[in-house]
């Protein structure tokens, strides 16, 4: 695979003047270069290298200041990598991050215009959706670092600490060229649950507005939260784009299937297209762990990826919790749950899922029927 010479000199240069994000920024591109050019082996190893976290650099006496909380010491913010996940959004939230991300690559433009430049964009909804995956590809497509700082590890128990560890934040990405992604905004709702802290609350609520307004417009900001009825309204209005994240629809869902079970083989869209119906509810978070776990046992077992106990997975599977493929033999059971899933959801005849599930169709029958009378 080809790597643009310009990014290898670059790489170079940042290593030998001990630029710590600048390896970790250029290397994040080759290795979404590596990706675009279907080279993911190469673009994993180089992305597990870099989050290493610098540790030849800093044996050399290099160390990033990190904001740190002043109590644990722990960081307060941390480098994000890009993803060489892709990134499948459909309908209107994928039109708002394409104009989203069309506005920041000419923040210059638009400031030369007299046109407000500044962007923040707010990801809401349930757990799993991609929000902190989608957050990376606005970096990677923007060609710029990603700081994330989880604003639940920023609350602290001791007075007054939550809004310096905030103002933290604020104050160390401006230089940075950077998106700022802020996870887990609705954390700072729950200081509501500690009667003690109502001024508290409000002070925090006021810093993270001000750190807000004080942000150049150069800085992409980048918020999400689970929760979104929790927010503060003036937050709500410091970000003129808003996304909902859902969860996958049967397009989408076919998508991932095919990427991430079948790896883009057209042999096995009818396939995708047939654990999509059967998946309805299911995030991509579930759809991707369901699916790699199959992927590794048939590497183990050196067989084909197997249907029939994929969907029996998906079957037993909800919302966040998805249910693990294990290597039993499939019992008359789960033939029988196999069977009234394919007939109510997999839009396939009898003949077809006796194939699947590995009986005759007359006993594919007289699983239904038996479905029935019971």
């Amino acid at each position: 695979m080809e790597v643009d010479k310009s990014l290898v000199s670059a790489l170079i240069e940042a290593a030998m003047s001990a630029n710590y994000t600048g390896v970790r920024r250029i290397g994040g591109q080759i290795a979404k270069s590596l990706a675009e050019q279907d080279d993911l082996e190469g673009a994993k190893a180089l992305q597990s290298l870099l989050r290493k976290r610098g540790v030849p650099l800093q044996a050399s006496g290099y160390a990033e200041a990190l904001p740190r909380d002043a109590g644990s010491r722990l960081p307060l913010i941390e480098e994000g990598q890009w993803p060489t996940t892709p990134i499948m959004l459909g309908g209107e939230a994928g039109q708002t991050i394409s104009q989203f991300i069309e506005d920041a690559q000419h923040i210059s433009l638009l400031a030369e215009k007299g046109v407000s430049a500044r962007l923040g964009l707010l990801l809401y909804g349930p757990p799993g959706t991609g929000k902190t995956l989608l957050a990376g590809h606005i970096a990677a497509s923007l060609q710029r670092p990603l700081y994330v700082a989880r604003l639940d590890s920023l609350i602290s128990s001791r007075l007054g600490e939550t809004a310096k560890n905030v103002r933290g934040i604020f104050d160390f990405v401006p230089a940075r060229n950077a998106v700022l992604f802020l996870d887990e905004m609705d954390a700072i709702a729950k200081l509501r649950d500690d009667r003690n802290e109502l001024g508290e609350l409000k002070r925090v609520v006021n810093t993270v507005l001000q750190g807000l307004d004080s942000l150049t417009d150069d800085v992409v900001t980048v918020g999400a939260t689970n929760h979104p009825h929790l927010l503060d309204p003036a937050i709500w209005r410091r970000f003129p784009y808003k996304v909902k994240l859902d969860l996958p629809d049967e397009d989408v869902r076919a998508s991932m299937w095919e990427h991430f079970l079948f790896q883009e083989d057209a042999l096995h869209k009818d396939n995708a297209r047939l654990l999509a119906r059967v998946s309805e509810g299911l995030n991509g978070a579930d759809i991707e762990n369901i699916a790699l776990a199959s992927r590794r046992r048939a590497i183990l077992s050196d067989r084909e990826v197997d249907l029939a106990r994929i969907l029996l997975a998906v079957s037993g599977s909800k919302t966040g919790s998805p249910r693990l493929l294990d290597s039993r033999d499939l019992e008359t059971a789960d033939k029988k749950v196999l069977t009234r899933l394919l007939h109510e959801k997999g839009g396939i005849g009898q003949a077809e899922i006796g194939k699947i599930v590995g009986v005759s169709r007359q006993m594919v029958h007289r699983y239904l029927k038996e479905a029935i009378d019971g």
